[in-house]
């Protein structure tokens, strides 16, 4: 069976499922997403030949292109890590079938490449190529160029994979590897070596040389050759198996002082089981501790200084990571036993306690890894503090109470990323109360140089929020109580 068939297989599979089409208005909106990003890039691509010229006396836009590549390729490999999906396939099935194992595994490391997102990066390098290379170069130095990010593609997507089954079990892998980017780039910022130079030698001699392309074509091997060794040491069940068991995972280890808190301790570790042990949950926990570094973007930028409805925006999204990430299918992540937690002795004051306790728990945490932000001016501590409140106080109990109206099926067992089971247009609308009206709400009153009184409105709405919260529990409790028979059908249907 040749690798295209089990391409084909994999592509009907993929439109053949209930989501695709149960899901259809939120592929829509993510075409439209995608089709805006599309168009943003093409005209970055068109105008950025303009912008690097003159830049660096001396330079053209094509070298100083390539002297960014190399942080291309790193920020590249880093998202990939995180949110490219890991090919899988029924092995079982096809190790009974005349097929080789090598087209096997080939299926497992080439079906990544065919998502589109992977291609979204040349509606910059085609224009650019262009208007920029063609015309200070040559035509076959576009097309090095454009091969050039192609074969980039390629390596980043196979050592992508390759990091990931190596060490995406094992949490001090994971942390490894956040250690050697957080490594890199402090080198970098603290000038002891220059990625920007390194980056420009080598892909100077890639594009320029008639021989350069042999630098990421064997870069492209070695990862692919590095893949068919690990693919042939665990290509059995049994052995990755107990490659996985060797792998100390945080789910196994001990809760047991959350057993002071009585049943709501319970509830609270056996959630945290449940977010650890599944790759869904446990990537999208990983996301949070990027999403801490939203703040870079503003607080360094000392336009946004003045502009508090998005100062307090950004306060909210970085210090609410984990409760923005998880609340809103908080519940719907038990969809899969939804049933046999509603036969179970167990409280639903209990079950919605402990659910608002681990927000306010993340919450906190995000709070103080946050803290560093402080140093870039005492409006930026102000703005942090209000928004803490505000989170805690109101929009953990508002996410809860709209959670319940989340009631299509989550599996945690299926795919990890570019999964939207359980995502609909309720979802998007949630948000308006939770980040955009306060916003709102600080930038009317930051137009009458009032934005003190907003920040002090809603800290003390966050603190009333907390004195309050047994009556706020309440609510969620009642709401819970009206929506569970209809989560529980919804939770049903499988897609």
């Amino acid at each position: 069976m040749p690798l295209f068939t089990l391409l084909k297989q994999n592509w009907k599979k993929t439109i053949r499922a209930r989501g695709f089409h149960n899901n259809l208005a939120v592929n829509i909106l993510l075409g439209l997403t995608a089709l805006y990003f599309i168009v943003i890039f093409f005209a970055l691509g068109l105008f950025l030949p303009t912008w690097l010229s003159g830049a660096i006396p001396g330079k053209t836009p094509t070298q100083l292109f390539n002297g960014v590549t190399l942080y291309i390729l790193l920020g590249g490999l880093m998202i990939r890590y995180f949110m490219q999906q890991l090919a899988t396939i029924n092995i079982q099935l096809y190790q009974i079938l005349p097929i080789k194992r090598k087209t096997i595994i080939d299926f497992l490391l080439f079906s990544p490449l065919l998502n589109p997102v992977n291609f979204i990066l040349f509606f910059i390098i085609i224009p650019f190529a262009i208007r920029s290379v063609a015309v200070d170069y040559n035509i076959t130095t576009a097309i090095c160029f454009v091969v050039n990010f192609f074969l980039i593609v390629c390596f980043n997507s196979l050592t992508a994979s390759f990091i990931k089954r190596k060490f995406g079990s094992n949490f001090w892998g994971f942390f490894g590897v956040i250690i050697f980017f957080a490594l890199i780039i402090v080198l970098d910022f603290f000038h002891i070596f220059s990625l920007f130079k390194i980056s420009e030698l080598i892909f100077n001699f890639v594009i320029f040389n008639p021989f350069g392309l042999i630098i990421p074509i064997g870069a492209v091997m070695a990862a692919y050759h590095l893949n068919h060794w690990f693919f042939s040491t665990y290509y059995y069940a049994e052995k990755f198996d107990l490659k996985v068991s060797t792998n100390k995972s945080y789910g196994d280890s001990n809760l047991s002082f959350l057993n002071r808190f009585g049943s709501i301790g319970d509830i609270m570790g056996l959630i945290m089981k449940l977010v650890w042990r599944h790759k869904r949950t446990k990537n999208a926990l990983y996301m949070t501790a990027i999403f801490l570094f939203y703040g870079l973007l503003f607080y360094t930028n000392e336009y946004y200084h003045q502009q508090y409805s998005w100062l307090f925006f950004c306060a909210m999204f970085i210090t609410g990571a984990v409760m923005l990430i998880f609340c809103q299918w908080i519940i719907a992540m038990n969809s899969t036993h939804f049933d046999s937690l509603m036969t179970k002795n167990i409280s639903i004051r209990s079950y919605i306690t402990a659910n608002i306790y681990l927000i306010l728990a993340g919450n906190i945490l995000c709070f103080v890894l946050t803290l560093p932000y402080f140093l870039y001016g005492k409006e930026i501590a102000w703005v942090h503090l209000a928004a803490i409140l505000y989170n805690c106080g109101v929009n953990a109990f508002l996410l809860v109470f709209f959670g319940t109206y989340s009631s299509k099926r989550i599996d945690l067992s299926v795919r990890s990323v570019a999964n939207y089971q359980g995502v609909t247009i309720k979802n998007f609308i949630v948000v308006l109360p939770v980040l955009f009206f306060p916003m709102l709400f600080v930038g009317l009153f930051s137009l009458f140089s009032m934005a003190n009184i907003a920040l002090i409105s809603l800290s003390v709405l966050g603190i009333l929020g907390l004195v309050f919260q047994k009556q706020l529990i309440t609510m969620c409790e009642n709401q819970f109580n009206r929506r569970k028979y209809a989560m529980c059908e919804g939770f049903r249907q499988a897609e």
